[in-house]
């Protein structure tokens, strides 16, 4: 087995599309995945899964129906699976995200902003 850290600012520099999660590593059946955001996402939601929002550097609101949290560079939050959301981030904003292999970053919502899938880097 060969042992190398994972660096995300090396992953990072490596793509710059906004809202198109890329794959860093894999265990069990979960995938960790680095994005970089900019501007509002759609309202969705996981009806299977909950979701985790890890900010690596910058600022993302998550807004929800009945209100919003904001987080900031080292702070996370868990959206219970099926709770509609939408992340915004006024300025680029780098997350990192833990879900089930195979999760859409729209879940069932249709939209332009969907993503590729299982997109390695």
């Amino acid at each position: 087995m060969k042992y190398t850290a994972i660096n995300f600012k090396d992953k990072l520099s490596k793509f710059n599309d906004h809202w198109a999660p890329r794959v860093i590593a894999e265990l069990n059946n979960y995938q960790v995945k680095l994005a970089k955001v900019q501007g509002e996402f759609v309202w969705h939601d996981h009806p299977d899964t909950d979701e985790v929002f890890i900010v690596i550097d910058g600022v993302l609101d998550i807004e929800f129906r009945d209100g919003r949290v904001r987080l900031e560079t080292g702070e996370m939050f868990v959206v219970p699976k099926g709770v509609e959301h939408k992340p915004v981030a006024e300025n680029e904003c780098q997350i990192l995200l833990v879900e089930p292999g195979g999760t859409l970053n729209t879940g069932d919502t249709g939209s332009i902003l969907t993503a590729d899938n299982d997109v390695w880097i």
